[in-house]
Order: C-alpha cells, then structure tokens, then sequence
C-alpha cells in the first residue's frame, strides 16, 4: 500500500516543476487544460486502484467517522466546490494526502499520533485546502496531458508490481518513479496557503486551531530528532520553522476556543489498535494499559480490549468489558454494534438484529449501524429479512444516493432472494457510484440478460445502459482529443 500512496504523491506533482516565487490565479486552472471533471475522473481512476488494495480499510464504522469528520469540515468550504470523499489506509506511518477530484486519504498511523480531535481535523483542514485552492489542478498545468497519461501508466505498472512475483518488473517501474521523487513536494506558498485557509475551514467547522499547530510542531521535532526517518508527511508537505512560526502567530489572533473531542474520537483509535496486532498482543496491550492506569479516558481501553477480546475467541471476557462500558454510561453507536458484533459472534441474530434496530433509531445518523443491520437481517437466511434489508437500503439510499456500499448491500439482498435482475442493477449502481463505468456496463448488460424481470423494470434497464454507453463514447471522444481522463 506504501508503494501505491506514493505513487499517487508522485502523480500529483509535476516533474519539473519549479519553486513558485509566487501563487497563479485560478485562471491558471482553465488554461492549464484540466477541467474539474477531468480531474475527477482522474481521482476515480486512482480510487479504483486503491478500494482493490487490502490496506484498504473496508471497517465501516472507522471510514465513516473519517468521512463525517472530513464532511464536517468540508461543509464550510466557501465557494461551490464539493464532492469531497475521506477514506483511511491500514498503514504506520504518519501520513494524508490529497487526490485529484478531492479525495483525501489518512493513514491509521497518523490517527493514532494525533492528541486531540482537532488536531487530526487540522491535518484534514489542511488537505482540503490543497484541494480547494486548486493546487494540484494548478500543478498539473506544468505537465503535458502525454505526461499526465504516462503518469497513469505508472500507477497501473506500480499496482502490478506489489503482488507480481517478477522481482525485476518492481524493481524497473520503481527505478522510474525513483527518477522524480525529488519533486513530491508541495511549494512552500502551497503549504502556506493552506495552511491558511485550512485555520479558517477549522475555526468556521468549530474546531480549536490550536491543533493545527501543536500537531505540526510536534511533527517538526520528531523530523529533528530522526531526520533520516522523518515522518512521510514531512517529505511530501515540507515543514519549517518560519511557516509554524507563521501560523502561531495567526491562531494568537484568534480567539481561545477549547473543544472537547467527540466520543468517537477514542473509540475509533482504541478499535484500530485492537486490529492492528495479533489478537493476544492486542489484549496484553489494552491489559497493561488498565493495569498501569496510564490513559486518558478509561472508555477508550476497556473498548479496545474488548474489540482485542473478540478477535480472540474470548466471548466471556468481552462481554465483561461490554458490561463495565454499559456502567461508564457511554453513549455512542460504536457501543451498540459492539454489543451486536457479541451477540452474532454467539450465533444470536435475532438479538444483534435487535440491538441494531433499536440502536439506529437512537443514532439515525450512524450509517455504519445501517450497514450492519442489513448484514445482520441477510445473515438471518429468511425471506422476510432480506426483503426488509431491501427496504432499509432503498430508504437509506433515498436519504444518500451515491452511497456505494448501500448499493452492494441492496444487490446482495436481491441476490438472497433469487432477484437477478435487480441485483445486477443495484451492483452497477455500486460500481458507477466508484467511477468504475466498465463494470457498471457490464452489471447492466448482465441485468438485461436476467429475464426474471417485469416490462418496467427491463425498460429501466435498458434506459439506463443506453445512458451509461453515451457517457463511456463521450469519454472516448475525449480520450481521444486533449482530455484523456
């Protein structure tokens, strides 16, 4: 996965980009010849790559606090910019970054490096501005579209190359990218600019911007004490002392504000560390943490042990850790699907569906509770509940169209129930919903083959693929003009 993010740090740089003495205008943007949507397609295209890698990280419930954090912040973007997807990579080493067409990545390792809540939402703060003051798009126009294009095939080539066993085909495509690693980094008025709009996005979000600085300043010295193994976000987002100087000089103007974290906040850190060792290790871990008292909120580690004592068969014990949360008065969904996740391990589905129903009527914003009710309902093999798993994704759906785990689920309910006409709709609805056209097509195409539908639904269908084909001959078109994403 290290070899993919890098990658996609590479391609979003230049390769002879200069140091900028100073900022272009957004004009640079349309003259640069890569349109927003152009620079979307290109972000799916690398999205496409990386949702296959299995660091990946498919946990429900961490992508989604990522996202609502990241969504938090991104609603108070200025201007008409949106769009914005977050997601995390199972990875040690302190890092985010942004992709084209505003997608933002962050490794678990710099969420578990992260003090605060407002901290983490400053480096995110920070990536989003990148984003929205174009400077990727704006980096791009130093590059020809043929470059551009050869930078694709690179990726390709690197994503090949983790899992091919021709030792010699890595080492040639990393040899090439070798040659430019020196340019992955942003300019320095990059960086101060958005360092700057990533303050104001955190103080309009109700963030403290005390941790924007307190994070980087903590990163700065770890960068000192270790230059030759600084953290990889210092490489790709270089660090100075007048740039930190710069920016506590800009939060001294503001007013104090002190925010507490979210309750999510602990939990999702104590979860990725529950699965980040072997499930022992993780319990030994978690065990001394309680022994020796040394924490900063109890919750938090008797959460993760708990988590620890599921991956390791040990029921009882868990349900003790459970217990004695149920006392600590915690209110969070991350609680209730604990708590469901137990009752499924004891092969209870009814009481995990149950705790779930009950639970996303309390917390109706949760949608990783949606997708485990589903699970849950289709794990039962009844009719009745895949038929109601249908209808809780078709309502979710209603609520957050484009949501493409809502849309694999709902195809795999219609697979339960023998419906394969809808199920291959629904999963090209997931894959269109992951900028995966192709797929999305062939789903369409193996709807129309399904014959188990009515006059309607296969007049949909047909609608929808004859939708999908002029979208793919437009892309075309373009691909084979100047646009080739």
């Amino acid at each position: 996965m290290r070899a993919i993010l890098w990658f996609c740090l590479l391609l979003l740089l230049p390769a002879g980009m200069a140091s900028a003495d100073g900022l272009p205008d957004l004009g640079e943007l349309e003259r640069s010849g890569l349109s927003l949507p152009a620079e979307r397609r290109l972000g799916e295209k690398i999205m496409a790559e990386i949702r296959r890698d299995p660091d990946y990280v498919h946990d429900a419930e961490i992508a989604d606090y990522i996202d609502r954090l990241g969504q938090k912040l991104a609603s108070h973007v200025e201007g008409a910019r949106s769009g914005f997807e977050f997601f995390v990579v199972r990875d040690p080493m302190l890092n985010a970054f942004a992709l084209p067409g505003g997608f933002v990545g962050v490794h678990t390792g710099l969420i578990l490096a992260t003090r605060s809540e407002s901290e983490l939402a400053g480096v995110l703060a920070h990536e989003i501005s990148h984003v929205t003051q174009s400077h990727l798009a704006r980096m791009f126009g130093a590059q020809s579209q043929a470059q551009l294009a050869s930078l694709l095939s690179l990726a390709v080539a690197l994503l090949a190359a983790r899992s091919n066993p021709d030792v010699a085909l890595g080492a040639a495509v990393a040899g090439q990218a070798a040659g430019i690693q020196r340019q992955l980094n942003y300019s320095r008025d990059f960086e101060r600019e958005a360092d700057r709009f990533g303050l104001d996005l955190m103080e309009r979000a109700g963030f403290d911007t005390r941790g924007m600085a307190s994070f980087f300043q903590r990163m700065l010295q770890f960068g000192r004490l270790y230059e030759n193994n600084a953290p990889a976000y210092l490489r790709t987002h270089p660090l100075t002392t007048e740039r930190l100087t710069d920016m506590e000089n800009r939060i001294a103007q503001r007013p104090y504000r002190q925010v507490p974290d979210s309750v999510e906040f602990g939990l999702v850190r104590a979860k990725i560390r529950a699965y980040q060792a072997t499930p022992g290790d993780a319990v030994a871990d978690f065990a001394a943490q309680l022994k020796s008292g040394k924490y900063a909120r109890e919750a938090d580690v008797r959460f993760g042990l708990a988590h620890a004592l599921l991956r390791d068969g040990r029921l009882a014990a868990a349900e003790e850790e459970l217990a004695v949360l149920r006392r600590l008065k915690l209110e969070s969904p991350l609680i209730e699907s604990l708590a469901a996740q137990i009752r499924l391990q004891r092969k209870d589905t009814d009481g995990a569906i149950r705790i779930l129903q009950e639970a996303a009527r309390r917390f109706p914003n949760a949608r990783a509770l949606t997708y485990a009710l589903i699970e849950a309902k289709l794990g039962a093999g009844l009719a009745a509940q895949a038929r109601d798993a249908v209808a809780i994704a078709r309502r979710e759906l209603a609520l957050t169209p484009g949501d493409a785990r809502l849309y694999a689920l709902e195809a795999k309910a219609h697979a339960a129930l023998g419906e394969h006409l809808r199920e291959h709709r629904a999963q090209a609805e997931a894959y269109l919903a992951e900028g995966r056209l192709d797929e999305a097509i062939m789903q369409l195409e193996l709807a129309r083959q399904a014959g188990d539908g009515d006059f309607y639904e296969q007049s949909e269908v047909d609608a929808r693929l004859r939708e999908l084909r002029q979208r793919k001959m437009e892309l075309q078109r373009n691909e084979r003009g100047k646009d080739p994403f």
